[in-house]
């Protein structure tokens, strides 16, 4: 089996796509690798595999992709400039694990400014011609986007106040998850998806905000006893493609994948939405106790949101107070 290293470094040698000659056809199929940082039965992961199935049928066979999860290929902090660098023709990423590039990437993440899907829809469509731009910029075109189910609190203790948060570790996983740490005292420890279920099992990790999905992935029961179902945040996930990658492919095939990435998109945002209650059930089923939390606690996170919200205003300028401004006069 190849190291990721050794992945890495085939696919930096090789050219964006490879044509390879289908015995039997009249044309050439474009491969492509596609990273993932979640693993086979993740949310994302599973329409992930039916994008690719979708655009190899829609090419008529002509663009295959194949998807490497549970961050085989990249780790998923890696994936976007894999993508950038054309290291992977194409990949999915969480756009909130790269905020310190930029505050626009940090937008869906603030505690409680989009707390529905409704909401989360609507901050979506005012922040993506923007986000665009920005990947314009960098080389690259998002195809599409789909939500996570929201965020509450994982703890391995009951929580009545944000205060009982003080100076427990706290897993961040991106510069937004870190902020939440800091503001209620807790100690903020860097851990990924895929890493999430091991640190758990060693006890570096005591509560964390994420969905009911990530819960159920790592199997959070195991170690941690209380969910408190606050609707904190959607964060997005991103399929991003390379824009040279993209543009070298004929028209039709370009066709074919974005027909794909629109179906994808439809379909990820109403997969997210229908199986969020199933998540969560599957987290009771398995002994955990699921409170919506007490309004002293959501109060706190309020308040945790409004601070991140103030100084995000600040970092992002004109631009984002248009986004912000865009996203509640819908």
């Amino acid at each position: 089996m190849k190291t990721r290293a050794g992945l890495a470094a085939v696919l930096t040698a090789a050219p964006l796509f490879l044509a390879a000659a289908i015995p039997g056809t009249a044309y050439a199929q474009t491969q492509w690798d596609m990273p993932t940082g979640y693993n086979s039965a993740n949310v994302h992961t599973e329409n992930v595999r039916q994008f690719a199935e979708d655009v190899e049928r829609l090419s008529g066979g002509k663009l295959k992709i194949t998807v490497h999860d549970s961050a085989s290929l990249f780790r998923a902090t890696e994936i976007k400039r894999a993508v950038q660098g054309g290291q992977a023709q194409i990949g999915e990423i969480l756009l909130s694990n790269f905020a310190n590039e930029d505050p626009m990437f940090e937008l869906d993440t603030l505690p409680l400014v989009a707390d529905s899907y409704a909401e989360a829809r609507k901050l979506a469509d005012a922040e993506r011609p923007t986000l665009d731009a920005k990947f314009a910029k960098q080389g690259m075109k998002i195809l599409y986007s789909m939500p996570w189910p929201p965020n509450g609190i994982y703890s391995a203790k009951p929580l009545n106040s944000a205060a009982d948060l003080k100076g427990i570790k706290w897993r961040a996983y991106n510069p937004v998850s870190g902020r939440i740490a800091e503001l209620v005292g807790a100690q903020p420890v860097t851990i990924q998806a895929a890493e999430l279920s091991q640190a758990l099992a060693t006890g570096a990790v005591e509560a964390f905000n994420t969905s009911g999905a990530a819960g159920y992935d790592s199997k959070v029961w195991e170690q941690l006893k209380y969910f408190y179902d606050l609707n904190l945040m959607l964060p997005k996930n991103l399929v991003i493609v390379n824009r040279k990658a993209f543009d070298a492919l004929e028209p039709d095939v370009r066709d074919a994948l974005t027909k794909a990435a629109a179906q994808a998109e439809t379909r990820g945002w109403q997969s997210s939405e229908t199986k969020n209650k199933w998540f969560i059930g599957q987290l009771a089923e398995h002994g955990m106790k699921i409170e919506p939390g007490s309004p002293q606690l959501r109060a706190d996170m309020k308040k945790v949101g409004d601070t991140m919200l103030a100084e995000w205003l600040k970092k992002a300028g004109p631009d984002g107070q248009a986004i912000i401004e865009a996203y509640r006069a819908k």
